[in-house]
């Protein structure tokens, strides 16, 4: 079968499967995202050389605790989100140093807990953010990102000249960040408009954020996939890679459109 084809059946597959969970029941949408965490972690554990046993038992309790158990807390979110933000703010130091850092067991589990397990915590809390579960937060989130990631391929491919960081992504450009970050905007309008029925200022807010944060995430993942030497993260998905490289984005902007969202919410 041509590879084209395979790829186009795998990305509809998924995202079929992605809207479906979510939108059934909030129970769901637990479950799947609770799958694509533990098989991320497998990914990731092999991107830097980490026993996936343990990472996937530790990231699983504490999926089962702060994400399935675990009632709105301003105390428990706040000490979440600190956590995740000092390991994002040092992988951002990270991707646009030269330097090898030596990667100790602890710095290992830092990464894994910061940069893996805790996102997706943030991930499933987002449509919950108001004591009940709305799905079409975190679809909308991801229509965001697919505008995102979309508009910036064929900017970048159409008239993308200027490198953004080629030392670690050689195929994206200034130009394509811009047109991707325009779009979503464009985008996000829309959703606020049409979709949502919410505020719009807030949702191109949420567009600028998982545009920026998205494609930083992105390029983080592809310098973890170039030191390990690796195309993909996995092979789950046909003609994609593993999961780790379809949530690449949406596991770094989760983070902080929690905080963002979470802002919003105490100052109204």
């Amino acid at each position: 079968m041509n590879e084209n084809v395979i790829r186009s059946l795998s990305g509809l597959v998924y995202i079929f499967l992605l809207i479906s969970a979510t939108l059934f029941s909030r129970e769901t949408f637990l479950i799947l995202f609770g799958v694509f965490l533990l098989q991320t972690v497998r990914e990731f554990s092999d991107l830097i050389s980490f026993p996936k046993t343990p990472a996937i038992v530790v990231s699983g309790l504490l999926y089962l605790l702060f994400a399935l158990f675990d009632k709105t807390s301003f105390f428990i979110d706040f000490g979440l989100i600190l956590a995740s933000m000092f390991v994002s703010v040092q992988l951002i130091f990270w991707l646009f140093s030269e330097k090898l850092q030596h990667q100790d067991i602890q710095s290992k589990w830092v990464k894994l807990i910061g940069y893996i397990t805790l996102p997706f915590i943030f991930i499933v809390k987002i449509p919950y953010t108001q004591n009940q579960f709305t799905p079409s937060i975190i679809i909308a989130i991801f229509i965001l990102i697919w505008t995102n990631d979309t508009f910036a391929y064929i900017v970048g491919k159409s008239i993308g000249k200027n490198k953004l960081l080629e030392r670690v992504s050689p195929k994206k450009t200034i130009e394509g960040f811009i047109g991707g970050v325009v779009f979503a905007g464009i985008a996000s309008f829309f959703i606020a408009k049409y979709y949502l029925n919410a505020s719009v200022a807030i949702w191109i807010v949420t567009a600028f954020i998982v545009s920026f944060f998205g494609t930083i995430g992105d390029l983080i993942e592809s310098k973890f996939k170039r030191l390990a030497n690796v195309k993909d993260s996995g092979n789950i998905m046909p003609g994609h890679g593993g999961i780790l490289d379809r949530l690449d984005s949406i596991i770094f902007v989760a983070p902080f459109l929690f905080l963002f969202y979470k802002i919003i919410t105490y100052v109204s």
